[in-house]
């Protein structure tokens, strides 16, 4: 039903693409027209009557639903699949189209709630320390005579594991169900967390926490959110010393649209009042933070810009100075597949020495790998440190994730044409039948055009193209849209929106998931014209532009 519903659209520019869409200035004019062309009554011929009736019904169908305002509301933000989704059919009909979409949305939203109830939401992290100081601070003639003393030793010294799942008890409350289990150098333990969350407005929150382990000891505490703007935090840490009493208080506020100020007050074990700034905008992130506190004092800046690319590519720099010293880290972050974020960065400090980090990112999960490389700062592992990942990270991209996502794309491709070849098929027959009833309407339009010397297509061709020096051999899958293109000409003037190509009347995707585009060669007062848009590009003729001169 939806195919002729955007052949109302932009009259009669967009038919076969199954989704209702007119703007209402043109929606009378464009059902007029398509009624002209498909009316089963000016066809005599069997075959053409039968297909006629089939288009005629899905014209009519698609100007029902836009011409009216509740569903033509619906449709415009959720396109027809918001017509068959299950709740709209409640909204009174006597509702403006601003109610109708308020109604709608919080439907949405109701029903995105009962997903994410069903969900547990896993989050996990390990981390594992890694000391490599052998790499580059050794004595050689200790090794030599050792068995396997040639070889540089590696530690691992130290490992985390944190895991946490959610369960929604109501609408407004969720319980946060966590544990660690920590070792280093051989000593270790764990500990696990009960944190329990109630909305209870927009803007406010609260939580209780419950720990226990021989990490943290028996543990309560409990949190909340004033506002947007101001959380508090309170806790009581159960030890053989003791009880130990802590809070922690922070307001935030915003100084212009993209920078935040923070003001952080934390009493107990290690009190300290830190002031932030944080100024977020699409291309980099700036935070400058001073802390004055036991036992740590600093002074914090780092700055990070953001590439707008598609593998959304971050280069970041920070230092930090304070009582413990200054600390240097500088490193990238890149998307390297769908679900996935690679990050690694070097620190260089004053007593620390030279490490660097890892991080991978795998949709809810985080694997972490600090390498300790020196005690010192030396050239030799700065240099390292930051080449290495780099050459390494090349060659793996590569060598071995560019050929997996490669070969990931095809497989989808392939799997997307087989999935829609019935109705790639189903959309060709359609094609080529309302090409068959264009005949005698495109016959009407070419004398029209003759008559004045207007615009005449002559050749035109719509999918994809194959270069002469494309690097693999591939053969160019159009069809031929001549007919179509030339019956949506009126008055010497023929105009394609800003959509695909696919969905105009007589046209189908010849090629599904590949990059397509339309070839046309057109007359115009005598004089021939030429153009290639792609697919989704709009296009506008005759242009002055088309024009092929004599010499060419």
């Amino acid at each position: 039903m939806s195919l002729c519903a955007d052949s109302l659209h932009d009259d009669c520019t967009s038919v076969w693409t199954r989704d209702y869409y007119a703007t209402q200035e043109e929606l009378k004019s464009s059902y007029r027209r398509l009624c002209m062309l498909y009316h089963p009554d000016k066809h005599r011929d069997p075959e053409l009557k039968r297909q006629a009736e089939q288009l005629f019904t899905y014209v009519h169908q698609a100007y029902e639903v836009l011409s009216d305002p509740q569903s033509r509301a619906i449709y415009d933000i959720f396109g027809k699949k918001g017509l068959e989704v299950e709740g709209w059919e409640v909204v009174e009909r006597k509702r403006t189209p601003a109610e109708i979409r308020e109604e709608y949305e919080r439907l949405q939203r109701e029903r995105d709630e009962r997903r994410l109830q069903q969900r547990t939401n896993p989050k996990g992290t390990i981390s594992v320390g890694i000391d490599a100081t052998d790499l580059f601070d050794r004595y050689e003639e200790d090794f030599e005579d050792a068995p396997g003393g040639g070889f540089p030793h590696i530690d691992i010294n130290r490992m985390h594991i944190s895991q946490s799942i959610e369960a929604p008890l109501t609408t407004s409350d969720t319980a946060v169900l966590s544990g660690s289990l920590s070792t280093r150098n051989g000593n270790g333990g764990g500990n696990i967390n009960l944190c329990v969350r109630r909305v209870t407005s927009a803007r406010g929150w609260g939580e209780l926490e419950f720990a226990a382990g021989d990490i943290r000891g028996p543990l309560f505490g409990m949190k909340v959110s004033i506002c947007v703007f101001v959380t508090a935090q309170w806790g009581l840490q159960f030890s053989s010393h003791g009880v130990r009493p802590s809070a922690t208080t922070m307001m935030a506020r915003h100084l212009d649209q993209n920078t935040m100020g923070y003001l952080q007050w934390r009493w107990g074990s290690q009190s300290a009042m830190t002031t932030s700034i944080v100024r977020d905008t699409k291309t980099s992130h700036f935070t400058l933070a001073l802390q004055l506190g036991v036992p740590h004092s600093y002074l914090m800046m780092s700055y990070q810009y953001k590439f707008q690319d598609e593998d959304q590519t971050k280069v970041k720099g920070s230092i930090k100075t304070g009582f413990f010293g200054t600390v240097v880290e500088y490193g990238a972050e890149r998307k390297i597949s769908r679900h996935s974020v690679l990050a690694a960065t070097v620190s260089i400090g004053v007593p620390q020495g030279v490490s660097l980090k890892i991080r991978l990112n795998r949709a809810s999960q985080t694997y972490l790998f600090p390498i300790h490389l020196t005690d010192q700062i030396l050239p030799s592992a700065v240099f390292y440190a930051t080449v290495g990942p780099l050459a390494i990270y090349l060659a793996v991209q590569k060598l071995i994730i560019m050929p997996y996502v490669r070969a990931q794309k095809e497989q989808e491709l392939e799997k997307q044409k087989e999935d829609s070849a019935s109705e790639i098929a189903r959309r060709k027959q359609e094609a080529e039948a309302s090409v068959l009833l264009m005949q005698e309407s495109v016959k009407r339009i070419i004398d029209a055009e003759e008559s004045k010397m207007g615009l005449i297509i002559l050749n035109a061709w719509y999918g994809k193209f194959v270069s002469d020096n494309s690097q693999k051999p591939e053969r160019a899958k159009v069809i031929d849209v001549t007919v179509p293109l030339q019956c949506l000409v009126k008055d010497s003037k023929l105009t394609l929106t800003e959509a695909s190509k696919a969905g105009l009347p007589g046209f189908y995707d010849p090629c599904v998931g590949e990059e397509k585009s339309l070839k046309l060669l057109y007359q115009f007062r005598g004089a021939l014209h030429q153009v290639l848009s792609g697919d989704t590009e709009p296009l506008r003729l005759p242009k002055q532009s088309h024009r092929i001169s004599s010499e060419t």
